[in-house]
């Protein structure tokens, strides 16, 4: 049973690799490279796990970190962005989204200006969504 649904997880997975191309696809004549799934998980520094060390400045690249996130979601790129409601040690961010391969990734993880600004850290991972449900609402 563990190899059949091994066998069956790989098929979904490769379904869905080929299934994805980026949006430019339909321009005439275009050669894109298939789009890869990433995550990236953030975590606040050290400094900001005490809710009363955040600084104004903190505050104002949370807010650029976030709008950047609602863009890049309307540009179809984040699949899906959030955070764990736990105390500020305990926190951690997830933004699930696709590239074409790890300098692609790695570049839309550095340019997040909460990691830019240094009070985020983050590490990439490749990922893949396995099963997603159609009617997910956004919270």
């Amino acid at each position: 049973m563990n190899r059949r649904f091994a066998a069956l997880c790989a098929l979904a997975f490769a379904a869905l690799a080929s299934a994805t191309t980026a949006s430019a696809a339909d321009a005439p004549g275009a050669i894109v490279a298939p789009l890869r799934q990433w995550v990236y998980v953030l975590k606040p520094v050290p400094r900001l796990h005490d809710d009363d060390a955040w600084t104004k400045d903190d505050e104002r690249l949370v807010g650029e970190h976030f709008r950047r996130l609602q863009r890049l979601v309307a540009e179809r790129v984040v699949i899906l962005a959030g955070r764990t409601t736990e105390p500020g040690d305990r926190t951690f961010g997830l933004v699930i989204f696709e590239a074409t391969d790890e300098s692609a990734a790695r570049a839309i993880m550095e340019g997040d200006p909460a990691v830019a600004g240094g009070i985020m850290t983050a590490t990439l991972h490749p990922y893949a969504v396995a099963l997603q449900r159609a009617d997910a609402p956004p919270r």
